[in-house]
């Protein structure tokens, strides 16, 4: 059974799919990504960065943690402050993480697609979920990503990492199928844009109000997802038998020639209002 902030979505075969990764064939093939792009709205590539470094990055984050009382097995009681303080102060701003975001794999992959110099985005986002968390608000409702960079380019592409391996009990991301095409359809032609907030925590309700698919997998450490601002997605409970956290993070980037959003240029933090 498959959760997401408490709500069950449903596996029949018109409600679960699965992701297609990204063939070898196609990899190196430029206008075969920007197809995939748009048509299914995400690009999922296997093995694309070194799990050793993925892995050596969970390590680092997890270590730093400890003295909050964070563990990778999401047990004991942890100091939400010293969290907070060493996770926004420290984490966020630091060497380590900024490295890991501009490795060469990554930054050569964006210039290459988008066919220019690229830009990062300093507001860089890193969550942690503890296995058996549930209710509204544990996991990332279903959103699209211009909600909340409606000051810059639409041509955003985000890279979400799992740090380490996700398999789906663990609450990986998970992505509604064909969303970008009426996301698109609907930008165009609403006076007023929705406001920046989730669409909603019922997975299952939105599925069936669109008629559509939520895709899943299990994730490897060294894979990703690249996906368009205008894709729909969300994230599972974590529910894993192993008792282990689920982490990742979601960075960002775009061309330098296109419009920026000022707002996303400042690091993250715990009351940035986004």
């Amino acid at each position: 059974m498959l959760t997401s902030n408490g709500y069950v979505l449903s596996a029949t075969p018109n409600r679960l799919g699965t992701l297609e990764p990204v063939p070898d064939t196609e990899r190196n093939r430029r206008e075969a990504l920007w197809e995939r792009l748009d048509r299914d709205g995400y690009l999922f590539l296997r093995g694309f960065l070194d799990p050793d470094i993925v892995n050596a990055f969970r390590q680092f984050y997890f270590g730093r943690l400890t003295e909050a009382g964070l563990r990778e097995d999401g047990g004991g009681e942890v100091d939400q402050a010293a969290l907070r303080h060493i996770l926004f102060r420290e984490i966020v701003p630091g060497l380590e993480y900024d490295a890991f975001c501009r490795q060469p794999a990554i930054v050569s992959f964006f210039s290459w697609l988008l066919g220019d110099t690229v830009h990062l985005h300093r507001r860089k986002i890193i969550r942690h979920t503890r296995p058996g968390d549930s209710g509204i608000g544990q996991a990332t409702q279903a959103h699209y990503d211009l909600l909340y960079l409606r000051e810059g380019t639409t041509d955003v592409l985000t890279l979400w990492v799992p740090l380490g391996d996700c398999p789906v009990p663990r609450g990986g991301l998970i992505y509604l199928e064909g969303s970008h095409h009426w996301v698109i359809a609907e930008e165009q032609t609403r006076r007023r844009k929705r406001p920046a907030a989730s669409i909603t925590a019922d997975l299952p309700g939105l599925a069936d109000e669109r008629d559509a698919r939520w895709l899943i997998t299990d994730y490897a450490a060294g894979d990703v997802m690249v996906h368009t601002a205008h894709t729909v997605h969300a994230a599972l409970d974590n529910v894993d038998p192993h008792q282990l956290m689920r982490l990742s993070t979601d960075i960002r980037y775009q061309r330098v020639s296109d419009a920026i959003d000022a707002r996303w240029q400042n690091h993250w933090h715990d009351r940035d209002g986004l």
